[in-house]
């Protein structure tokens, strides 16, 4: 695919794949085999769905990355990778849940070709689409190469991010404030969830203007009542009723860049204990957006944002916000540094949070989060614009 096609500039890639090898070369390794898909697309491009096989990039020490998958993938990779037609590799549908063939055997194949054969090569181990048999696999097929664990080096160098990937957040930030919007609109006692879901969705997909809507890496999160107590479920047919809570946890997405928010939205009275909540959550997020300043670690915004919660007397554990910008299913956060109190990784101008400090208690929850980007100076700034505040509807 021509560069003038591809989503970034030819600059924008080889800051990318510099500063991975930079991380490779500190690393010891040779090459680099890459199955995040949200990693593989930061370095080539790649975009498809088609992450339930086996395909991945190489990227040695020089020249242009590789990418690998299936055959029918291959032709994707043509038209949404940046590399030239030769760096774009494929493999047969034999090897397709096969119990005699593997993918890794092929992959050997052309690593061994590449003069890889007894490399140092880098793995992503803890990783949802690299499996204990691809690996098993693909070590018997190479018995002369030493493996090593390179589990998140790639995400380690998307944590900063650049004006271009800037510029396509703030586009996903738009759409994340329709989808909130349509959420909040929508919500009424006796609609049906999964019809209120669809409705988030189409806004989602639709987009803002011209910036069209991509599908978030992770479905609208959407419970209300006592399932609001937990975390991550989704939705059902129920109906929503009055004096519930319904929390949602959505993102716009534009071309596969994040910006998640979530807002509540309460059918009826909120109890006092619910606004006092509200206050406490709302004060904290404002100590941990002064908080958030380059300079400081990501510690620094989970004991500002714990601090005012303990004046109000209501304890939390657990992190509080994780890095987001591009990804695929199952997860919108980059799997790096965490804002917790444990972690101090250092603030740096143009890394994107989000920012999760939502609460969950025994029979409500109250999410209320910001998509923020760490300045040159001064606090944070939120992404996004909608009001902060508990959505009260009668």
């Amino acid at each position: 695919m021509p560069i003038e096609n591809a989503a970034f500039t030819k600059p924008e890639y080889d800051r990318r794949i510099a500063a991975t090898r930079r991380a490779m070369d500190a690393a010891g390794l040779d090459v680099l085999f890459v199955t995040d898909p949200s990693n593989q697309a930061w370095l080539t491009g790649y975009d498809g769905w088609s992450f339930y096989v086996h395909q991945g990039v190489v990227l040695g020490m020089d020249g242009a990355p590789i990418w690998w998958g299936r055959n029918m993938d291959m032709l994707g990779g043509r038209r949404t990778c940046w590399m030239d037609e030769d760096d774009i590799l494929g493999y047969g549908d034999h090897f397709i849940q096969s119990t005699v063939h593997h993918p890794m055997q092929d992959l050997a194949e052309h690593l061994r070709a590449r003069g890889y054969e007894t490399a140092r090569i880098g793995v992503e181990m803890e990783n949802y689409y690299y499996s204990a048999k691809a690996h098993d696999v693909l070590v018997h097929s190479l018995p002369q190469a030493e493996f090593a664990d390179a589990t998140a080096l790639v995400n380690w160098q998307r944590l900063v991010k650049s004006d271009e990937e800037i510029a396509f957040i703030r586009k996903a930030a738009r759409i994340s404030e329709k989808v909130i919007q349509t959420a909040i609109d929508k919500s009424a006692p006796g609609v049906r969830k999964n019809d209120l879901v669809a409705d988030i969705m189409h806004a989602g997909i639709t987009g803002v203007d011209d910036d069209w809507g991509d599908y978030p890496a992770i479905v609208p999160l959407t419970p209300s009542g006592l399932d609001a107590t937990a975390a991550h479920l989704t939705w059902n047919g129920d109906p929503m009723r009055a004096d519930e809570a319904t929390f949602f946890e959505l993102s716009g997405c534009y071309r596969r860049y994040h910006a998640p928010l979530c807002r509540t939205v309460f059918l009826g009275t909120p109890s006092d204990e619910i606004r006092r909540a509200e206050a406490a959550q709302i004060e904290g997020i404002e100590a941990g957006l002064a908080a958030a300043q380059a300079g400081n670690r990501t510690c620094d915004i989970a004991n500002a944002f714990l601090g005012v919660l303990a004046r109000y007397g209501i304890e939390r554990e657990g992190r509080m916000g994780y890095p987001i910008g591009l990804s695929y299913p199952p997860d919108w956060g980059e799997r790096t540094a965490s804002i917790r109190t444990e972690d101090e990784t250092v603030l740096q101008p143009g890394m994107t949070f989000h920012f999760m400090p939502a609460l969950w208690m025994d029979s409500w929850g109250l999410e209320t989060t910001e998509t923020i980007l760490i300045k040159d100076t001064g606090p944070a700034e939120a992404l996004c614009t909608m009001d902060r505040k508990l959505f009260v509807k009668a």
